[in-house]
């Protein structure tokens, strides 16, 4: 058998995740990819990334979020993954998805080039430059295709 390796930016692909955080009103928040995010810029997804060497999914997940905007969570659901392919940028992505509520602290921008802009969303008003790696989890909690985790 013949090993093939995908070759791309990075050289592999490349696992992380996000989460879909909601509010006491169920909307969702969502960042703008800025200049410097790895994919995407100018769209809108949930808030996530890498996850590290060493790292379980969720302590990725937490850290992610805390570093991007400064609030603590608490991961409450599981959503199918996301073959999150983006050709134009040479990329692939399996990206592990999560359900959360804020635990501690309000959401605020803490890296303004990874991130231009934050906001809440209700499910039936998104925006239109939704990544895949958020349009997909958002379908799948919506058909309540999640597991709870607590």
């Amino acid at each position: 058998m013949t090993k093939r390796k995908l070759k791309q930016k990075h050289g592999y692909i490349r696992t992380g995740g996000g989460v879909l955080i909601f509010n006491k009103e169920k909307k969702v928040l969502l960042m703008k990819r800025g200049i410097e995010s790895e994919n995407e810029a100018g769209w809108w997804s949930k808030p996530g990334g890498a996850i590290e060497i060493g790292e379980t999914a969720i302590k990725a997940m937490k850290r992610e979020i805390k570093e991007e905007l400064d609030i603590e969570i608490n991961i409450w659901g599981y959503l199918p993954h996301t073959d999150h392919i983006i050709k134009k940028e040479n990329q692939c992505w399996i990206a592990i998805n999560y359900l959360a509520d804020i635990k501690f602290g309000n959401p605020r921008i803490m890296e303004p080039r990874k991130c231009e802009e934050i906001n809440w969303f209700s499910l039936k008003k998104l925006p239109r430059k939704l990544t895949q790696s958020t349009r997909e989890p958002i379908k799948y909690y919506l058909n309540k295709k999640y597991i709870k985790l607590h």
